[in-house]
């Protein structure tokens, strides 16, 4: 790591996050708390002029590259950086830069060498977030973005526990006797999902997480593109998990469009891991294809019921996801919000409503729902339930 690249990221580590939690005591004091122009200008100045001369440091020196790894955090840093500045109004999102045109520079040329977006992604802040003297890089140091990071490091690494058990059983086959024990440590790994949910789910508190935490997760401007805000599905495990169950499938538009969009916002390992995951059988089509008296026979029946308790558990943590963190945590606050802020609702990009319904969408083909109108596998699920009777 080079001098310059230790300085910017110890700056992140302490003045940074300071600087945008001050801020973010100044929003939560008004009675509108949505509204950030003409609020602490003074500390959305000395944040931008400092960042912008560390970045302008870094362009100075030339190549940092020391590696993926440190290459990686460096873009981390870069864009908690401009995600601060879009969230305080302290860049212009209508310059083809951003008003940022160091660290656009800067991030372009790291997304680009690195093969991920030119922006912090979801793994930034939980998977590849190092700890120094047990303290992780964050936004601000209020309570509730470290509850929400701290819980959701713990469901990615459950849902990629989840996944990587499920790979393991494809060259075993769904009638192999030790299938059942990596389907039980999926199991465990998805209860472990559920857990977590409810915890963050009890423990965090709905306006700060609304007006404190979800405003940096919003799209910015890097270069001449908008991109996205970072979400905390960007990550292989749960689509693995998705289509080796077979409630979604590669080969349909919607769920295929919806895995094109995330590739960049994923590590490239994972990336290759999506890609592969993409051509393959789910499992439960390996168990539609075999005869109704080989089902019933163990091991495979054993099998069976641990998969289909998959199933439940996984159409459990999406349904988690979808009516009580999205309802409670996104749909209920904004409700109360002023009507000029509604632009800016969402990480993603489109209005609330559609977000919402495209949600629901997933959470349902998560959940082999009862519906005509989605390539659910309800009746399909029902026929391998049959089979246990």
């Amino acid at each position: 790591m080079s001098t310059n690249v230790e300085h910017f990221d110890h700056w992140v580590r302490s003045t940074f996050a300071e600087l945008n939690t001050q801020l973010e005591e100044h929003y939560f004091a008004q009675d509108d708390r949505a509204r950030v122009a003409g609020v602490g200008e003074d500390l959305k100045a000395r944040l931008k002029a400092e960042g912008n001369e560390h970045i302008a440091r870094l362009l100075a020196e030339g190549n940092t590259d020391e590696g993926f790894d440190a290459g990686f955090d460096l873009l981390g840093n870069v864009g908690l950086f401009m995600a601060a500045c879009a969230r305080h109004g302290a860049a212009d999102q209508h310059a083809k830069d951003g008003g940022l045109p160091e660290a656009s520079a800067l991030a372009l040329q790291l997304g680009a060498s690195l093969g991920v977006t030119p922006r912090f992604a979801t793994s930034h802040l939980t998977t590849h977030n190092r700890a120094v003297e047990g303290r992780y890089k964050s936004f601000t140091t209020l309570r509730d973005e470290y509850l929400f990071t701290d819980y959701n490091t713990r469901g990615i690494l459950s849902y990629k526990r989840a996944g990587d058990a499920l790979l393991r059983v494809l060259p075993l086959g769904v009638s192999h006797p030790v299938a059942a024990d990596l389907l039980r440590a999926a199991r465990d790994a998805l209860g472990a999902v559920v857990v977590s949910n409810e915890r963050l789910f009890a423990e965090l508190d709905m306006d700060r997480f609304f007006y404190s935490v979800r405003p940096y997760f919003k799209p910015h401007r890097v270069g001449q593109h908008v991109y996205r805000g970072a979400n905390a599905g960007d990550f292989a495990g749960i689509n693995v998990i998705d289509m080796l169950l077979g409630l979604c499938r590669a080969d349909h538009a919607y769920y295929s469009q919806l895995l094109v969009d995330k590739f960049l916002y994923m590590m490239p390992e994972d990336q290759v891991i999506l890609r592969d995951c993409m051509r393959r059988r789910s499992l439960m089509d390996d168990f539609l294809a075999l005869d109704e008296d080989e089902r019933r026979r163990e091991p495979c029946r054993e099998n069976l019921a641990l998969f289909l308790e998959l199933c439940e558990l996984h159409g459990q943590t999406a349904a988690q996801h979808h009516d009580q963190l999205v309802a409670k945590f996104i749909e209920e606050p904004a409700q109360h919000m002023d009507q000029e802020h509604h632009d800016k609702l969402t990480a993603s990009g489109p209005p609330l409503p559609v977000l919402l319904r495209a949600l629901a969408r997933l959470r349902d083909l998560r959940q082999a729902a009862d519906r005509d109108d989605i390539p659910s596998r309800y009746a399909d699920i029902r026929k391998l339930r049959e089979s246990l009777r």
